[in-house]
């Protein structure tokens, strides 16, 4: 879990960081070294969430993880939600409704 977090920290920073050169200065260094870390990271954050789930996680955890730039995000929140959710803590998911809208007691 802490390799996922790492890697889709570096994922996204070095996405962040490659945008900005691309719509500032445009410097060939920043893309040369930050494109290829930028595509391990990726393919990392694929790995580690495909080697480390088990394919009945939930479903679209795996799928998640190829999101360009922020599928690690996207896997680390549904994986904490997961977990919140088995320890019975609040997962962030709306209010139970007991009554549909609109309907008087």
């Amino acid at each position: 879990m802490r390799a996922l977090r790492i890697a889709a920290a570096v994922e996204l920073l070095t996405l962040a960081a490659l945008l900005i050169n691309l719509f500032t200065v445009h410097t060939e260094a920043v893309s040369s070294l930050g494109g290829p870390v930028h595509g391990t990271a990726y393919l990392a954050v694929i790995a580690l969430t495909w080697a480390t789930t088990p394919g009945d996680t939930a479903p679209g955890t795996r799928p998640r993880s190829v999101v360009p730039g922020v599928g690690g995000l996207l896997v680390l929140r549904r994986l904490d939600r997961l977990r919140r959710l088995r320890r019975g803590g609040p997962a962030g998911a709306a209010p139970h409704v007991t009554d549909p809208p609109g309907r008087a007691r």
